[in-house]
């Protein structure tokens, strides 16, 4: 098992910046990949992206292409998700998860640990 804890969540204006860190412990030997989603008031959840472990590989959806970034600290086991030029249609729960079993290639299926959840308020 993995067990994942977010942080970094906040207020901030729109085309302001923030950065979550999902910190990764456990079997993080096993981790196959590291997915960001989001889940905004009476909304389902989001795929928002998600880095390969191994290969550091990533894939964003459309809507955040270009201004968020997840990268991997190896030696802490920390993915972070760098999010720039936030926008009011962005604030949401930011959960991370993680896929140990490697089963599904797809970027957005596949996780079996799921973190707490981080709230991030976009106001205009």
């Amino acid at each position: 098992q993995v067990q994942l804890v977010e942080s970094g969540g906040g207020l901030v204006q729109a085309g302001g910046s923030l950065r979550l860190s999902c910190a990764a412990s456990g079997r993080t030997s096993s981790i196959y990949k590291v997915g960001w989603f989001r889940q905004a008031p009476g909304q389902e959840r989001e795929f928002a992206g998600t880095i390969y472990w191994s290969a550091g590989r990533t894939t964003y959806v459309d809507s955040v292409k270009g201004r968020f970034t997840i990268s991997r600290d190896n030696a802490k086991n920390t993915v972070y998700l760098q999010m720039n030029n936030l926008k009011p249609e962005d604030t949401a729960v930011y959960y991370c998860a993680a896929d140990f079993k490697g089963w599904h290639s797809d970027p957005r299926i596949g996780y079996d640990s799921w973190g707490q959840g981080t709230q991030v308020t976009v106001s205009s």
